[in-house]
């Protein structure tokens, strides 16, 4: 798994087993791209020589515009007219750069991100291109990560102010990729409060076209990712070009269409409401930014990004093992509770198989509804006498794990908190404070307030012997001002906001290795691989419709495996949209993530109870592959009528197949369904049934599905391959 530099034509290769990225420098000083797709030995085409009528003795600025070239980090304010990578003001107001090939290294392993999470570098080896702009003294260094494991190039760019003078960053994005031609579809991920990341496609057309968000958090209304699709590709079949962005607050994910035909695809932190003040010998880190070829379809691109994630983002003592199964009281209460009814869901859950109570909102301050407390982490002894630490000490004695949800990024102007310190939200002078869902931000750039919040949420989950935590964020930032801030640096807010978030996670969560961290934000508001570096689940969704999980999991899962989907069976009609769905349907979606139940376990008959713990026994022994096996989406349900995935061990020797139809229709004969992923040479044994199939059989022809009886139903496939 070599990088490579060949001198004479300043070329580089990165290249492992199964793919090549090709860089050449023109004129020993600009970046070209080359090629990126299956591996091969070598590209001996001169990209220079064939899209201009220059070679490198030839070659100018003032003969060739860089315009018209495939760029490997294209900038604003010179020969490239069209939008780049970076934009800088120097201290005279203009934008001239040019940067210039000024020297590389080859590392082993990768180096980390100051103040950014980003993945881990095992098996892996960092090529560094500097490059220079010597009248400003400006130096962007440029970062390839190759994976040996993985089909994967991790990207990132460092930008070093040598010179005299500070300067304006109004744009640093991640990773640029100049594509020769434009014969491409384009999807994104979209959607809203309880549906989202839906999958939408389109061809691309000239002009500008992607997805972005401004909100200051990753969103619900899209995902920081993005991939371009060949002519034909499809789920199974074709080249695919994945974008993902390791990065938690606004971004872009953007494709321009120039004159030319040609297709620039970047990704990063969103320039609109973003500006940095770059100080003499100060360096700025752009997020980490993650580039998959597949040749086989989204399903391969996928399985690149689950590799990516479960090797090398997770990093937690659960990121590979199993999960506590769990009951949440937040659909079975709300706020209304007290420390009996907890204990009497706990009680029940303790009989059905449950591994971990989890209490959610409500318990501290006198937070008996949505207007109050936040910031005042402290326990409500109205609702719990004996506090969190008698309550834990209770379900522990259960044989049962305690878990605790926390916003600790926002305070209520209800609060002991804010009358303390009215200062420390998001906020500009003046003007009315915006609040949504009767709350404000808390402005985490501000090292007290960061220090505020380590010193009391650690408390807490000392206090309770935690261990689960529920990281909720319930509204996005407005009126975009800091008290902290110098007039000249508010727009830096967005940013550091984040690296504060960053600075407060990575300190609790080292400070509780034995924790399992879960984020959530409104639901699925910030599902982004920069919070999988701290958090190894996230709550994909406030919708727990059976159906609606499947949409919402099915997009989600383009880029993140199973075992980063929180996923829960909940109470029916169910409270989202009033759909009533079985409850096998409902455990089987929820099969789909991390597993648990959202419900009021002491109101159901005893029937169903049975049912569950017998649901539970299933959950636990097939786990570890629901979890972490090879994952497949077989049906969509955005194209039709009936959801499908399945997992597959890494030896081949086991899977687990679930179906799901929407609306049942008369008079309509049984389906087969396709596998993939099995070993055709073997036979597999349906564990459930007994039926017995070859594997080839299984993929090329179909397992056959029952006669469905009713609306919204599951059927699931246990196999397993015989000796």
């Amino acid at each position: 798994m070599p990088i490579t530099f060949e001198k004479g034509t300043g070329t580089f290769h990165l290249y492992n087993d199964h793919i090549s990225y090709v860089i050449r420098l023109a004129a020993g000083s600009y970046p070209l791209h080359v090629y990126w797709g299956r591996r091969v030995h070598a590209v001996s085409e001169d990209v220079l020589a064939r899209l201009t009528p220059y070679t490198d003795a030839t070659f100018s600025l003032h003969e060739t515009p860089l315009d018209r070239l495939p760029q490997e980090c294209p900038v604003f304010g010179g020969a490239d007219l069209r939008e780049g990578m970076l934009h800088i003001r120097h201290a005279d107001g203009t934008s001239a750069l040019d940067l210039r090939y000024a020297g590389h290294r080859i590392s082993q392993g990768k180096p980390k991100l100051e103040g950014l999470p980003c993945a881990r570098g095992e098996g892996a080896q960092t090529l560094t291109i500097t490059l220079c702009d010597a009248p400003s003294g400006i130096t962007v260094e440029l970062a390839y990560t190759l994976y040996e494991d993985i089909d994967i190039i991790a990207r990132s760019m460092r930008i070093v102010n040598s010179g005299m003078q500070s300067v304006q960053i109004d744009r640093a994005l991640s990773a640029c990729v100049d594509f020769e031609q434009a014969d491409f579809s384009l999807l994104t991920l979209s959607g809203a409060w309880a549906r989202e990341r839906a999958p939408y496609m389109r061809p691309l057309v000239p002009g500008d076209q992607g997805t972005s968000t401004a909100r200051g958090a990753s969103s619900v209304q899209t995902s920081p990712f993005m991939a371009l699709l060949a002519p034909n590709a499809d789920e199974t079949h074709g080249d695919v070009y994945g974008f993902a962005l390791c990065y938690s607050g606004s971004f872009t994910a953007n494709v321009h269409v120039d004159q030319q035909f040609m297709a620039r695809a970047q990704i990063g932190i969103q320039p609109f409401n973003f500006c940095w003040t770059l100080e003499a010998g100060a360096s700025f880190q752009t997020p980490e930014a993650y580039l998959v070829y597949a040749p086989d379809g989204l399903g391969g691109m996928s399985r690149q990004f689950h590799a990516l994630v479960h090797r090398h983002i997770t990093s937690s003592r659960y990121a590979n093992t199993a999960r506590p199964l769990l009951v949440n009281n937040w659909e079975a209460t709300y706020f209304q509770f007290d420390e009996e009814k907890l204990l009497s869901l706990a009680r029940c859950a303790k009989d059905v198989g449950i591994d971990l109570f989890v209490l959610d909102d409500g318990w501290f301050g006198h937070r008996d509804d949505d207007h109050s407390s936040l910031g005042d982490w402290f326990d409500d002894l109205h609702k719990l006498p004996g506090g969190l630490t008698r309550l834990s000490e209770q379900i522990h004695a259960l044989g049962m794990k305690f878990g605790l949800w926390v916003e600790p990024e926002m305070i209520s102007p209800d609060s002991d908190l804010y009358r303390a310190h009215p200062d420390w939200c998001i906020h500009v002078p003046g003007r009315e404070r915006l609040e949504s869902r009767h709350q404000l931000v808390l402005d985490l750039s501000r090292s007290d307030v960061r220090d505020y919040i380590v010193e009391v949420i650690t408390a807490a989950l000392r206090r309770g012997h935690v261990d689960y935590v529920k990281w909720d964020m319930n509204r996005n930032i407005s009126m975009w001002g800091s008290a902290a801030l110098p007039p000249e640096r508010q727009q830096e807010l967005g940013h550091r906001y984040i690296l504060g978030l960053y600075d407060v996670m990575g300190r609790i969560v080292s400070a509780f290795p034995d924790v399992l961290f879960e984020s959530c934000a409104g639901g699925g508001g910030r599902f982004d691989l920069g919070l999988m570096c701290f958090m190894p689940q996230a709550w994909c969704s406030d919708d727990t419709d059976a159906w609606m999980r499947c949409r919402i999991q099915s997009g989600t899962s383009l880029v993140f495996p199973p075992s980063t989907m929180g996923a829960h069976v909940s109470a029916v009609p169910n409270h989202q949209t009033g759909r009533i769905t079985p409850l096998f349907t409902r455990a089987a979606v929820a099969m789909g993530g991390t597993y648990g139940y959202e419900l009021d376990l002491t109101k159901l008959p005893q029937e169903e109870l049975d049912e569950i713990r017998a649901l539970n026994r299933r959950v636990k022994a097939m786990q570890p592959l629901l979890l972490y096996g090879t994952f497949y989406r077989l049906r969509s349900p955005f194209t039709g009528s009936d959801a499908a995935w399945m997992s597959v061990s890494q030896d081949r020797s086991e899977a687990v197949v679930t179906y799901v139809l929407s609306l049942a229709e008369p008079n309509v004969q049984p389906k087969l369904l396709r596998l993939e992923g099995l070993d055709p040479d073997r036979r597999y044994r349906d564990e459930d049934s007994g039926g017995v199939y070859g594997g080839d059989e299984l993929m090329f022809r179909g397992i056959p599905l029952k006669k469905p009886w009713g609306d919204f139903v599951a059927q699931q496939f246990h196999l397993t391959a015989e000796a």
